[in-house]
């Protein structure tokens, strides 16, 4: 198995476990990573960086949406 393969696996791992926490430390560790050529290390980099951030968008969307469903017709007590 090539290094890229099984780094992609690992990011395809990642991805659907979707923690944010081990999809950083793949990110960091990706970056000291020479094996891979810079221009493999950034792709698998990026694809973590939109998992992030999107995982993001979304819980905020849910916290607000969680908000405006309890403050609904009142306030939080």
């Amino acid at each position: 198995m090539s290094r890229l393969t099984e780094v992609t696996a690992r990011v395809d791992a990642a991805l659907e476990e979707s923690v944010i926490t081990h999809m950083n430390e793949l990110l960091i560790e990706l970056s000291d990573d020479g094996e891979l050529s810079r221009e493999e290390r950034f792709t698998q980099q990026q694809r973590l960086r939109t998992a992030i951030a999107h995982h993001g968008k979304q819980h905020k969307e849910e916290m607000e949406a969680r908000h405006e469903h309890l403050t609904k017709g009142g306030t939080i007590l």
